[in-house]
């Protein structure tokens, strides 16, 4: 009857110690389990990412040929913006965050609110600060939302506001390679296509492209004065400089603007004389050294 009990007793025993062995290991203790994410945390990685964007916008050139912008918007925005969201801008770049002038120029951006909107989803809203070599230039409201896409938090909306200085827009031209300020009141402007036309002793040797930038109010019955450009190859342009031919009668040739490695972009003798409206306004806005080249 003793072996029976204890026999019974150690039984008890084994059972009691292999219940407490599987309550243990149904899961870690609370000192074991790795915390959750919480809000503050969560917060410091969204402003981090947040950050690191803002310091990239400066090295992406949205001038560039679109092969290269591609390239360098893969480098400097992936992992920080959803592929999603690159595409969109690589369809319209003149809308897309980065570096559309040598200066000013995108330095930072600064954070002036951050809002939960979910477990998966931030708002952020800041400041793009454009500075130059002496100053900040501008400083242009920006809105992001950051999301968690699969276990990564990635920018996925973009919206940049017009800045306190923001009194410009920009026409780029990918063939000829340069881009041109113009006011925000030639928004809606045109691009006429002509030709400009070399003589030498009465004949034809040399031709070349016109661009006409055309303000918005312009038409056949009130005419108001273009900007004239002028393109030249190098070539072409040493051989006007060296007289060996003449575009139109005036007594002096053209006014370099600017020029690249393949083109020299100038403006026509006496392009003004016509006295059209606007021609003050376009006068002001060739002497602000509104062109820049891309190659």
């Amino acid at each position: 009857m003793k072996k029976f009990i204890y026999l019974l007793l150690l039984l008890s025993i084994s059972l009691f110690g292999c219940m407490s062995k599987e309550s243990t290991s149904e899961g870690p203790s609370e000192k074991e389990q790795s915390p959750a994410e919480t809000n503050e945390s969560v917060e410091e990685l969204v402003i981090s990412l947040v950050d690191k964007f803002g310091d990239k916008l400066q090295n992406v050139s949205l001038l560039g040929p679109k092969t290269e912008l591609e390239k360098s918007m893969k480098e400097n925005y992936g992992g920080i913006v959803s592929p999603e969201l690159i595409k969109q801008w690589l369809k319209d770049p003149q809308n897309a965050p980065g570096r559309l002038t040598s200066s000013p120029w995108p330095d930072r951006i600064d954070i002036t609110e951050t809002q939960k909107q979910s477990d998966q989803k931030y708002s952020v809203k800041g400041e793009i600060i454009e500075v130059t070599n002496t100053e900040v230039a501008d400083r242009r409201p920006i809105q992001l939302i950051v999301e968690k896409v699969g276990k990564q938090w990635m920018i996925t909306s973009v919206k940049i506001s017009q800045g306190e200085n923001g009194n410009s827009i920009v026409y780029v031209n990918d063939k000829y390679g340069f881009h041109f300020k113009l006011p925000v009141s030639w928004k809606d402007y045109s691009v006429v296509e002509d030709e400009w036309v070399g003589e030498a002793n009465g004949k034809v040797i040399e031709k070349g492209p016109m661009l006409l930038i055309r303000h918005p109010e312009w038409t056949s019955e009130h005419p108001r004065q273009d900007i004239p450009i002028m393109i030249f190859t190098i070539d072409q342009w040493e051989s006007i400089k060296a007289e060996k031919f003449h575009i139109g009668a005036a007594p002096i040739g053209p006014k370099e603007l600017a020029r690249n490695e393949k083109y020299v972009f100038a403006l026509p003798a006496r392009y003004n004389f016509a006295f059209l409206p606007g021609y003050e306004e376009v006068e002001e806005i060739v002497e602000s050294n509104p062109i820049e080249v891309q190659f």
